[in-house]
């Protein structure tokens, strides 16, 4: 099985979910497309890892809505335990950093604008989804422990908004060396 396997099994151990939600809720962790993810349901299906039930719809065609079974969740235990790839890395802005002196600073300002504006716009989402969390959660954020349901979640985006500082700050440094 591959990496976007695993993410679709892995983001069962939550909820049940229809390709689509797949799709839509795989995102911000791996960039994947219908043409994949159909098939890889397949063949999770085939293997014993997910099962489905068909929801009927009333304008549209039924659809699947998939659910993690024992056998899935031993193939995640499984893969957990394996060494992890590093990460891929894969920004333009640092390639027209890399090369900033061609244009003035004007320019680079506003490449910087625009880039920091993002910044903000995503800390913004990921305070909206920090609190989400914590309306979801019994307990206080920080006092949640691995066994807890919102755990992962909310650990995640942590880490999410812990790199959106730093960039944040990095935005901050560069408009100061743009002076």
């Amino acid at each position: 099985m591959n990496t976007l396997s695993y993410g679709l099994l892995s983001l069962l151990t939550k909820n049940s979910r229809s390709g689509y939600e797949l799709m839509q809720h795989i995102q911000p962790f791996w960039s994947a497309k219908h043409s994949q993810i159909y098939p890889l349901l397949a063949q999770l299906e085939q293997k014993g890892h997910v099962a489905f039930v068909h929801v009927p719809q009333s304008d549209k065609p039924d659809k699947k809505v998939y659910s993690i079974t024992e056998q899935g969740k031993d193939a995640l235990r499984g893969w957990i335990a394996e060494p992890t790839d590093e990460p891929v890395t894969r920004d333009e802005l640092a390639l027209k950093v890399y090369c900033i002196g061609l244009v003035d600073k004007e320019q680079a300002k506003k490449m910087l604008a625009v880039r920091e504006l993002y910044y903000k716009k995503k800390k913004e989402r990921f305070n909206l989804l920090m609190d989400k969390i914590q309306q979801g959660s019994e307990k206080p954020l920080d006092q949640l422990d691995i066994g807890d349901d919102a755990f992962g979640m909310y650990v995640l985006v942590h880490k999410a908004t812990m790199k959106v500082d730093t960039d944040l700050y990095w935005c901050e440094w560069m408009k100061e060396k743009l002076k």
